[in-house]
């Protein structure tokens, strides 16, 4: 997306736990914003990269709580996973627009047209509702981030009113000190104030 410079590139950047890195596997949540055009027009997208696994579950649901919509990540080699399932059922009941990809396409032992015929299956989509993708290819980035701005909608928040935010998430920078990640619910924050 251009969002990381080459200088600063690296395999698993989201990734900052070792455990992480080590098993290939997100344990905490991690959120990005990113400028994307799409017909002239520039958005900024702030995303969330949750764990997967349903030990997790915790996090997730954090997470889900202050976006308005979700990429289903389904991997093609193995198909919908236990908690697949799950985490899907916790972005429905937050009532988030969903978005589902088939991952890892890419790979020799990919199934996409059976995962694919599943996802529509267990969860009612339909087929071309379905975008293709590998992460470490590059193939559908495209095509999500056009879904992106097309199907989820914006905050329905309204700038006018007294502040309100959700923190979902904290951290310490040994420079900048904590940094709290929010949503902003409804009111408006300037720099500087």
């Amino acid at each position: 997306t251009g969002a990381i410079t080459l200088r600063d590139f690296r395999a698993q950047v989201l990734d900052d736990m070792e455990l992480e890195r080590e098993r290939g596997i997100t344990i905490k949540a991690r959120a990005v914003a990113i400028n994307y055009t799409h017909e002239g027009k520039v958005y900024e997208l702030n995303l969330i990269d949750t764990p997967g696994h349903v030990d997790f579950n915790y996090e997730v649901s954090r997470s889900l709580a202050a976006c308005e919509g979700a990429l289903l990540l389904v991997d093609t080699t193995q198909g919908v996973q236990a908690q697949t399932v799950a985490n899907a059922y916790l972005a429905l009941e937050g009532d988030l627009t969903m978005i589902p990809v088939l991952n890892k396409v890419d790979m020799p032992a990919s199934r996409v047209e059976d995962v694919r015929e599943e996802v529509c299956n267990t969860f009612g989509f339909t087929p071309d509702e379905t975008i293709n993708a590998s992460g470490k290819t590059g193939i559908g980035v495209d095509e999500i981030l056009e879904a992106i701005v097309k199907r989820i909608p914006a905050p329905p928040g309204d700038p006018q009113k007294p502040l309100r935010a959700l923190i979902f998430d904290s951290h310490v920078d040994v420079f900048r000190g904590v940094v709290i990640y929010f949503r902003i619910v409804e009111g408006t924050i300037n720099t500087g104030d």
